[in-house]
């Protein structure tokens, strides 16, 4: 693969995106950015302090914009909050990236949410409902991270872009 391109790792809170997007960048040899230090940087908070404060619809105009941000300049690896698959104008600029979708089933992101504080509290298969169609639409590769781990991930990822032969457990499909 040519590093003209960016990836995007798109999940539900809990899913891995930060963890298998750095491994990703890291293989790649591009930079990493992640939503929660951009919104810390530039908004003063955590997404749980930000919807607290600023509420939710504000959050996520804010986790947009981190996307549309990054998806600027030179390729990277971005990981990107869940709800940023709503907007319309996100949507459109995923077209020219590869876009990773991490997902698992609704007890592993409870479980791992538990592990975390700067998570706003939301339930996973209400944020499914809303958002898988939108996950389904923009992304090239769906990785179970139920039974996949973040290397494999990885390597599926690179895998896709034609630079391994990792190895197989990701479909385009769930």
């Amino acid at each position: 693969m040519s590093k003209n391109k960016p990836v995007v790792v798109i999940g539900l809170m809990g899913s891995g995106k930060t963890t298998a997007g750095r491994l990703i960048a890291e293989a790649l040899e591009l930079p990493f950015s992640d939503s929660d230090p951009f919104l810390t940087a530039r908004y003063g908070g955590t997404a749980a302090e930000l919807a607290a404060r600023d509420g939710a619809d504000v959050l996520h105009r804010y986790e947009a914009e981190h996307v549309l941000h990054e998806l600027v300049g030179e390729p990277k690896v971005i990981a990107a909050a869940a709800s940023t698959v709503e907007d319309a104008q996100v949507r459109a600029a995923l077209r020219a990236a590869f876009v990773v979708w991490v997902d698992a089933a609704d007890e592993v992101l409870i479980e791992r949410m538990r592990s975390s504080d700067h998570r706003p509290d939301f339930d996973p298969a209400t944020m499914r409902a809303r958002r898988a169609p939108y996950f389904r639409e923009v992304s090239d590769l769906v990785c179970d991270v139920g039974v996949m781990r973040p290397e494999q991930v990885r390597d599926a990822v690179l895998r896709e872009l034609g630079t391994t032969n990792g190895p197989r457990g990701a479909s385009k499909h769930q």
